[in-house]
């Protein structure tokens, strides 16, 4: 009964409450750094590790931390963990973390981030807090990676900066900012599509 409510939960972030296709936040992210697949599967994973880490200590904290200090204090936690990531990306993958810049640090204000520590941590267990955070991380993973494979691919011919067709038939539109308003809006088209199809 539990694997089968923690599976729903999971399942929950990535397809039902999926935070860029469904619910729409996070914008600022998914549409400034998903000019390539890597840049968004960076960014993706970059943000589930911070939303995971911050679901766990936050639920396990959540009976110590005064409630006129809540918020501070998720935001304490939370920064924690995003300059841990920063620190990582920069020693080991620093063309990533040039490439992201300033959307790293951002992680912290996320209000996908900011949003599961107050709706769902604070008010859930260690283990069903882990898993809203693993759903909800790879629901934003799964979606900035394929919005930068879609428009790395429509803008450059390539995936993964590997070469599926000649650059000269690629349009520059989709690797430049109003590519991304234009790519996301289809893939939420598609999404929904396919899930009143489901449906």
């Amino acid at each position: 009964m539990a694997a089968n409510s923690n599976l729903k939960t999971l399942l929950n972030g990535i397809i039902k409450e999926n935070p860029i296709f469904v619910i729409m936040l996070g914008m600022c992210p998914t549409l400034g750094t998903t000019s390539s697949a890597i840049n968004g599967l960076g960014m993706g994973l970059a943000t589930t590790f911070v939303l995971l880490s911050s679901n766990v200590v936050i639920s396990m904290l959540k009976n110590i931390i005064p409630d006129n200090v809540r918020i501070p204090s998720f935001v304490v936690v939370i920064a924690a963990f995003v300059t841990l990531v920063e620190m990582v990306m920069q020693a080991y993958v620093p063309a990533l973390y040039e490439s992201l810049g300033l959307f790293i640090p951002l992680i912290v204000v996320n209000c996908i981030v900011l949003g599961r520590a107050e709706a769902f941590a604070a008010k859930n267990t260690v283990v069903k807090s882990f898993f809203d955070g693993l759903g909800m991380g790879l629901g934003f993973t799964l979606a900035l990676t394929l919005l930068g494979t879609t428009r790395e691919l429509l803008g450059t011919g390539k995936v993964f900066s590997m070469t599926i067709f000649p650059e000269n038939y690629g349009m520059l539109l989709f690797v430049l900012a109003p590519g991304a308003f234009i790519a996301l809006a289809y893939l939420i088209a598609i999404f929904n599509k396919l899930k009143t199809t489901k449906n």
